[in-house]
This record gives C-alpha cells, sequence and structure tokens, in this order.
C-alpha cells in the first residue's frame, strides 16, 4: 500500500470507526439488530470479479497476477497478486485477496489448475487487500481450514483494524466488495519455521519490522521460490507509514542469508512481477531516498533540501518515470526517511 491509499484511510477513518461503533453499540443494545445484519450480509454482496489466469512461475507454484496497485470501483477490489502451491497434499494459498468475491475469483481459477482441495491459507501482514479473501475459503472448506500468519498480525486483524480495511475496502470499490467478513488468521507461525505439505516444505521468514512490523514471507524451499508480500514491490513504492526503511535493509539481508539458493532464488511480491532482482531493483530505489535523507540530516539540512536531493539521487531519478504514483507519493516517502533518519541522529 503506498501514501495514495494511506491518504484514502485518513479520509475514511472517521466513518469507518464510526460505523464500526455504531453497529457493536446497535448490537448491544438490540441484539437482534447484528443478526439482521448478519443475515441482510449472506443477500446484498457484491458483484463477482472476472476471473484472471493462473500463471505458472515452477514445478508447484503458480500467480494470479493482479496489474492494479490500488481498490477502485473499477477493478471491484482486486488489486493483489495471490500466489498459490500445488503439493501431493492439497493446494497452499499465499494471500488470499481483498474480498470474499476475490477469494471465490482464486477458487475457479484454481480448479483449472488442479482438483486438489485448499489446504492451507498464509497471510503476510495485515493489510486488507491480502486476507480479506480468507471469507471465500473458509465458506469453500469450513472453519478449520489452517490460515497461518505471525501472532502479531493474528492480533491486529483481530482488532480495530481488521473492521478498519473491511469498511474502507467497501467505500474504495464502492460497495464492490459487500459480503465479506473478517476471517482471521487461526494459526501461528514463526520465523524459522518448517512446515511440510507432502512433498513441499513452506519456510517462514521474519526479520523485523519492514513494510510493517509483522511481515511474514514463504519460502518455497524446492523450487527456489520466496513469497515476500510487500517487503518488496516492483515498480512502485510500498506504504512504509507502520514499517521502517534500515528495517526493510536489514529484511533483505535476513532473506538473502536464510534462504537456499539465494542467488536464483525468485521474489515473488503482492504487487508488481516476480523475479530474480527484485529485492536488489527495489533496494536500490529506497537507497536512493534512505541515504540521501539521512546525508542531508547530518549535514543539517531540512525537509524541502532533502527532497530536493532525493528527486536529483540517480537511483530515485533513474526509476520515477517507471514507478507508478511517483510524483504523488516522493514528498510523503522522502518526509517518512527524513522523520526516521532525524531520530537516528537525535
Amino acid at each position: 500500500m503506498n501514501s495514495q491509499r494511506r491518504d484514502w484511510i485518513g479520509r475514511g477513518l472517521g466513518l469507518a470507526l464510526g460505523s464500526v461503533a455504531a453497529a457493536a453499540g446497535s448490537a448491544l443494545v438490540f441484539p437482534s439488530v447484528r443478526a439482521f445484519a448478519d443475515s441482510v450480509d449472506d443477500f446484498i454482496r457484491g458483484p463477482e470479479v472476472p476471473d484472471l489466469p493462473a500463471e505458472r512461475l515452477s514445478e508447484r507454484v503458480y500467480l494470479i497476477y493482479s496489474k492494479d496497485g490500488f481498490p477502485t470501483p473499477e477493478n471491484k477490489g482486486v488489486m493483489c497478486n495471490i500466489t498459490f502451491v500445488v503439493t501431493q497434499a492439497g493446494v497452499v494459498i499465499l494471500d488470499s485477496g481483498g474480498s470474499v468475491q476475490v477469494g471465490e475469483m482464486a477458487l475457479r481459477v484454481i480448479k483449472k489448475v488442479t482438483a486438489k482441495p485448499v489446504v492451507a491459507v498464509f497471510n503476510s501482514h495485515y493489510h486488507g487487500d491480502h486476507w480479506l479473501g480468507n471469507h471465500a475459503f473458509l465458506n469453500a472448506y469450513g472453519p478449520s481450514l489452517p490460515i497461518y500468519s505471525l501472532e502479531e498480525n493474528m492480533r491486529t486483524i483481530k482488532g480495530v483494524e481488521g473492521s478498519l480495511w473491511l469498511r474502507l475496502m467497501e467505500q474504495w470499490t464502492n460497495q464492490a466488495t459487500l459480503g465479506t467478513k473478517i476471517v482471521p488468521p487461526n494459526r501461528v507461525v514463526i520465523h524459522g519455521q518448517e512446515i511440510s505439505f507432502g512433498d513441499t516444505r513452506l519456510r517462514m521468514h521474519f526479520y523485523g519490522t519492514a513494510h510493517t512490523p509483522c511481515d511474514l514471507s514463504i519460502e518455497v524451499v524446492e523450487d527456489g521460490i520466496t513469497y515476500v508480500g510487500d517487503v518488496a514491490m516492483q515498480d512502485r513504492i510500498a506504504n512504509i507509514d507502520d514499517g521502517s526503511y534500515p528495517g526493510t535493509f536489514k529484511y533483505y539481508e535476513g532473506l538473502r542469508a536464510n534462504t537456499r539458493k539465494a542467488k536464483d532464488q525468485i521474489w515473488v511480491p503482492g504487487h508488481g512481477r516476480p523475479g530474480k532482482g527484485l529485492l536488489n531493483d527495489y533496494a536500490e530505489l529506497l537507497l536512493g531516498i534512505w541515504e540521501t535523507c539521512l546525508k542531508a540530516v547530518e549535514d543539517g539540512k531540512d525537509l524541502s533540501a532533502a527532497k530536493a536531493l532525493v528527486l536529483e539521487d540517480p537511483r530515485v531519478k533513474s526509476r520515477a518515470a517507471r514507478t507508478a504514483g511517483f510524483d504523488s507519493n516522493i514528498g510523503k516517502y522522502t518526509s517518512l526517511a527524513f522523520l526516521e533518519a532525524e531520530k537516528l541522529a537525535f
């Protein structure tokens, strides 16, 4: 998620939280209101979303690629990649999408690839475009379906953030995601843990705050592929309001040091195309912002001067034309880097 979406959150926060509070209050006074609302949700739903093709990345791994990076009425919330792994034990989902409709689309697409059932879902972090599709998989396979995440991510989704994302996705898509319900993760994983699904091992990676404080990356060990969620993106800047520039670089170091066949690893993002050079390319853009701001703080320059220097940094300048939302976002991300650099300096 980038700063444009963060700005949308700011505008929608009061309305979303007000709706949540009002609904909670009504349910306390009139329990039947909550039951009625739940029943209405079963009938009032947004439209189906068109099927996207499944692209094969390796022997076991497939990608349902979404070209959009932001939720709109036109894309109906289809704006996050869904990666799935076909194992001997069944299909494993790496991020389920941004609504019940997106999850149902993924289920239809998976059935075109394999008749095997879905046996597990993993959620990389708490931004709703990555986990609100859990609802579709729960509907299809029941409440005992394992949905894995880091503990802090599970706790965040169960809190206000989960309700906020549900309402914001409805607002941003002009109600196209209506009918989606919050289905949080129900299994906790930790860094370094391996889970086997028949012939396939998935290894969990977490190296501290990067895009958020609880980003989970999942390595498909036998295939040399790692799903990194929003820790890195292709040709866009990931939201880092809840994250850290140096934390992101530290996270990359951890991934490179601890994934099998790291030099040949294919990194799969939540937004954008996979590639072996994804981490290096994205790091260059972030380093152009971060190192320039760090030097500006050391030299006693102000934020305005830092921004001018960032725009002239060749690592940033060379990527400006191909980075989605660059003009509207570069000021925000320079400010965030400058503030983090000031904290380190003082």
